[in-house]
């Protein structure tokens, strides 16, 4: 079977955005400005009004903001992007599994269409803390770790609801910048609006756990839930829970969470059907699984023939591509040499 495309995921170590960081956004500003604008300029916030936004509901943000703004050359599209008030609307998959025991983990699948994602992920330290995440939106986080041992992810809710609020991969950007545990990253979710609807799987480094449902036009409900797919309380979304299989999905992780506590042995539930999903051509299949242990801050990347390890205490920049195969597993690995674009 023919491959749908070899997908880069590079990863870059800087403190505050710089020349490193710049080269990311040139190499994905084209798409993301069509996207931003696709319909039509006057549909998104002016910048005033996404500049507001950051200054009521996170202002501590500000100066990262306005560093990886500068950087991206201080222009009003760029400015207005980069705040992530009220982007387009956009639907993913994604299984995640918070597993207690001696040695906590948070677990996650990501789901997408390979030819949609960034695959950048960054270690930075844009307001002292170190972050390690796999990047959206050119600096928001899809998942990531702190070095405080607070780990994150999400996963899309399954309701077509919009709102006035932020993408949620800034505000997960704004945990990870300012949350040191699970208490203070919930009080965040509580108060921050979203524009469309999340299901966030929190745990940190002493194990407290949390799933948070954060939706545009209802309040945050914070829940002692384990495992989340892509519906909440249930399925509001038919075609799409049907179409990502959701609830056999979560029925699948269900069972394994609460039959065997080794992370290890979950993890296997996660490199498997059903909640290893191939649908490549239709934008749901599993890109990474991404595997987090907040006791010493580290997260490695997974697929079914290859690991990649890093940790806020130790993270190499390297890149590698990963070969996608509609309708059949992923993950041959090779390394990539930089300087030649993977065709």
């Amino acid at each position: 079977m023919s491959p749908v495309m070899d997908l880069l995921f590079e990863a870059i170590d800087e403190d505050m955005p710089g020349a490193k960081w710049r080269r990311v956004f040139d190499r994905h500003w084209h798409a993301y400005s069509r996207w931003f604008i696709r319909d039509g300029i006057r549909s998104r916030p002016t910048y005033l009004a996404s500049l507001r936004a950051l200054r009521t509901h996170m202002p501590e943000l500000l100066p990262a903001y306005e560093a990886i703004v500068a950087v991206a050359g201080d222009g009003d599209l760029e400015a207005r992007f980069l705040s992530m008030w009220c982007p387009p609307v956009y639907v993913g998959g994604c299984s995640q599994a918070i597993i207690g025991g001696d040695k906590p983990a948070l677990i996650r699948n990501y789901d997408y269409s390979p030819r949609l994602l960034e695959g950048t992920w960054m270690a930075s330290r844009f307001n002292g803390k170190r972050v390690v995440a796999v990047v959206d939106c050119l600096w928001g986080v899809l998942d990531g770790v702190n070095e405080d041992g607070l780990c994150v992810s999400l996963s899309f809710g399954g309701r077509t609801a919009a709102g006035d609020g932020f993408g949620i991969p800034i505000v997960l950007r704004y945990v990870l910048e300012f949350a040191t545990n699970t208490a203070e990253a919930v009080a965040i979710l509580k108060r921050v609006p979203v524009h469309m609807s999340y299901s966030v799987a929190l745990l940190d480094r002493a194990g407290h756990y949390a799933t948070v449902y954060v939706n545009p036009d209802r309040p945050a409900e914070v829940l002692e839930r384990r495992v989340s797919t892509n519906h909440q309380h249930g399925v509001e979304w038919a075609r799409h829970a049907q179409t990502t299989r959701s609830v056999e999905r979560e029925a699948a992780l269900e069972k394994v969470v609460a039959l065997k506590h080794d992370p290890d042995k979950v993890l296997g539930s996660f490199l498997r059907p059903p909640v290893y999903q191939t649908s490549y051509g239709r934008g749901y299949g599993t890109l990474y699984t991404a595997f987090y242990q907040p006791e010493d801050a580290s997260v490695e990347l997974i697929w079914p023939t290859a690991r990649w390890r890093q940790s806020c205490a130790d993270f190499t920049e390297d890149a590698r591509t990963i070969l996608f195969n509609d309708g059949d597993s992923a993950g041959f690995a090779r390394p990539f040499k930089h300087g030649v674009t993977p065709q």
